[in-house]
């Protein structure tokens, strides 16, 4: 990919992620989660390699949170990239449950 690409974040409910696409509607990147109750887990996301540094991991994360903030639901950041991205984002942290907890 040349340059910037515009993206578009979108939940998919039936298939249970949200779909970051660009201008022309191409896939970019998903993140998958699950509900329960007001918890939402974020499982997986992942990025076609042809969209790599177009920070569609960013735009995904981003939006996924302000979606869980805005329907006032628990997030479990079960995947690594959300993960790490949340310890960048700390206006995101009262939404987030951490274990802290070790597993032996």
């Amino acid at each position: 990919m040349d340059g910037p690409v515009t993206i578009t974040v979108v939940e998919n409910p039936e298939r249970g992620r949200f779909e970051a696409r660009d201008e022309a509607g191409e896939l970019a990147g998903v993140i998958t989660y699950q509900v329960t109750g007001p918890i939402v887990a974020f499982t997986h996301t992942e990025v076609d390699p042809r969209f790599e540094r177009q920070e569609i991991g960013d735009a995904l994360a981003r939006a996924v949170m302000d979606d869980a903030r805005g329907r006032n639901r628990t997030v479990v950041p079960m995947c690594p990239l959300l993960s790490e991205w949340l310890d960048g984002h700390k206006e995101y942290d009262k939404l987030v449950a951490r274990s802290t907890r070790r597993i032996k």
